[in-house]
Order: C-alpha cells, then sequence, then structure tokens
C-alpha cells in the first residue's frame, strides 16, 4: 500500500495535508480504497458546512459496500472535489492526488498533532 511520508492519517482511513496554515485537504487512504473495491458513487459535504470529530460529513459507495467519512479535525467545509460526482474512480485510481474528498479550514491547527504519522499508519493497517 501506498503510504506517503507528508501527510497525517486518522484510524478511520482518512489522510490529510496542510495546503495553507489553517487548511487541510482530506481523502480517503490507499488502503480504504482498496478495502472498498470500485467506488462507483460518491457524496460530498456541502460547502460552508460544519466539522467535529467523529462526525459523519460525507459517504463512498463501492461494489462491496457504503461507507460513512468521519471527520478527523474540527472546522468547516471549504471546497469540495464536485470532478468526484462524475468520476468516482478517481478514488481508487489516485487517492492522494485527484480522489481527494474536500478541503477543511481548521478550528486549531492543533488538531493535527492527534493524527497518526505515516509509520503508525502502516502499524496500524499492518495489526
Amino acid at each position: 500500500m501506498n503510504t506517503p511520508d507528508n501527510l497525517r492519517y486518522s484510524s478511520d482511513h482518512e489522510w490529510l495535508r496542510t495546503d495553507a496554515a489553517d487548511v487541510v485537504r482530506l481523502g480517503i487512504t490507499d488502503y480504504a480504497q482498496d478495502a472498498l473495491g470500485d467506488v462507483v458513487f460518491v457524496e460530498l459535504p456541502e460547502v460552508g458546512s460544519k466539522v467535529e470529530v467523529g462526525q459523519s460529513f460525507a459517504e463512498v459507495e463501492s461494489t462491496k459496500s457504503v461507507s460513512d467519512i468521519y471527520s478527523p479535525v474540527n472546522g468547516e467545509i471549504i471546497a469540495t472535489n464536485a470532478d468526484l460526482v462524475d468520476n468516482p474512480e478517481r478514488i481508487n485510481s489516485d487517492p492522494y492526488g485527484e480522489g481527494w474528498l474536500c478541503d477543511i479550514k481548521l478550528s486549531s491547527d492543533s488538531e493535527l498533532d492527534d493524527l497518526m504519522d505515516a509509520a503508525a499508519y502502516i502499524e496500524l493497517t499492518e495489526a
């Protein structure tokens, strides 16, 4: 599995990349997309909606199952990847690039400290 070193990870298999001082881009990990199988539908959050740690705010449907996406941080959705509506398979083909889900303006950038680095995430997925 591909697990880039420059990202932070949640135990719910989301990745976050810091794009600006208080903004993160979020998607699901390579491990998660592989476990889901072929993604056929994505329900994205509304821009402007607030998210809280542990809150379900999006949904990914595959040929195998439907999975909720849980926020690993508190903040506000400031952008979504609308391209996924017509091309949900990008989550499978490029989970860390064109398969991103949304951008979140963080309530506090210290929340990233509670997330895993790549080594810890690899340990989680190999357990």
